[in-house]
Order: structure tokens, then C-alpha cells, then sequence
């Protein structure tokens, strides 16, 4: 298996999973970590981290 070295990617890929835990299993995440996790993703993937 491998694991991208891109930090945006995997920040947006930490995001995705956890945005489709809470819609199925209806987990309760603070929606200021998601958006803060949502912003960090944007802006590494902008920069080309």
C-alpha cells in the first residue's frame, strides 16, 4: 500500500473519510474540526505540499 507524501491530499483524504463516517454511521465531530481540516487540506494542495 501506498501512502502519498502529498500533505494536501492526505488531509483531504483524512476529510473524505471522516465526512463519510459521520453521514453513515452518524458519528457527532465538531464541525470545526472538519472545517479546520477542510482549510488546511485547500491550502496544502494549493501550495504543493
Amino acid at each position: 500500500m501506498n501512502i502519498t507524501k502529498n500533505i494536501g491530499f492526505l488531509l483531504l483524504s483524512i476529510y473524505l473519510i471522516l465526512i463519510g463516517l459521520v453521514s453513515i454511521a452518524g458519528v457527532a465531530i465538531p464541525g470545526i474540526i472538519i472545517g479546520i481540516l477542510a482549510l488546511l487540506a485547500g491550502i496544502f494542495i494549493l501550495i504543493g505540499r
